[in-house]
């Protein structure tokens, strides 16, 4: 009779460890040892990355003002992205992504140093928090040339206008440059004191990317 409670304590402590084993599995397979990843969970395999294959167009609203006067070569500007990148069915890159930029060809006008030059491209665009490298086609103007390489829209107050703009060699409107809406303004805006040319806050420049991106998800 007395040898009963001690059986019953016995099994029970015995049931307890068996359950106790039996959870121990479940819990390793999301974490390993200190909270990290087990190596289950990290043999997961990752979404895909979102591909924006080369010669996607990107739209640049520029922040920072650009001119040919006070711009050299090198210099690097701030823009937003104007319109959204889709990729199937899937926005890669969101309308008002970061965007930096870098300054390729700065001229500015007078007799010697001949008539004006400003010409960019983009360097880098920020998605969710992280930072992508890009290498993209050049946009801009030379004072005086009939083609205005992708120059969509010309901000900057009262005398904005559209502003058609072909690719440099034959795209489709390519040696236009044609002021819609603004008429003399636009001019006005793209052209100050000398000549020089000028992309104030709010220009939008259209660029092309010269390689692919890879977007995570």
């Amino acid at each position: 009779m007395k040898t009963f409670p001690k059986l019953s304590l016995s099994v029970l402590v015995l049931s307890l460890a068996f359950v106790g084993c039996t959870q121990q599995p479940a819990e390793e397979s999301a974490e390993g040892e200190g909270g990290q990843p087990s190596q289950q969970a990290r043999s997961r395999p990752r979404p895909a990355p979102i591909v924006v294959p080369a010669g996607t167009e990107l739209e640049a609203r520029l922040i920072t003002s650009l001119n040919s006067k006070d711009s050299k070569t090198g210099d690097t500007f701030q823009a937003t992205l104007a319109s959204p990148v889709v990729v199937g069915d899937k926005v890669a890159l969101p309308e008002g992504a970061d965007i930096t930029g870098r300054v390729t060809g700065a001229k500015p006008s007078g007799r010697l140093k001949g008539r004006a030059e400003l010409w960019v491209t983009l360097t880098g665009v920020q998605v969710k928090g992280r930072s992508y490298n890009i290498a993209t086609t050049t946009a801009g103007h030379k004072e005086g040339s009939k083609t205005m390489r992708d120059v969509l829209f010309i901000g900057g107050g009262a005398g904005a206008g559209a502003v058609v703009g072909g690719a440099t060699g034959g795209g489709k409107g390519a040696g236009i440059g044609a002021a819609i809406g603004a008429g003399a303004g636009t001019a006005a805006a793209l052209l100050t004191g000398k000549r020089n040319i000028n992309f104030p806050p709010e220009t939008v420049l259209r660029f092309r990317l010269e390689e692919e991106l890879k977007i995570r998800p």
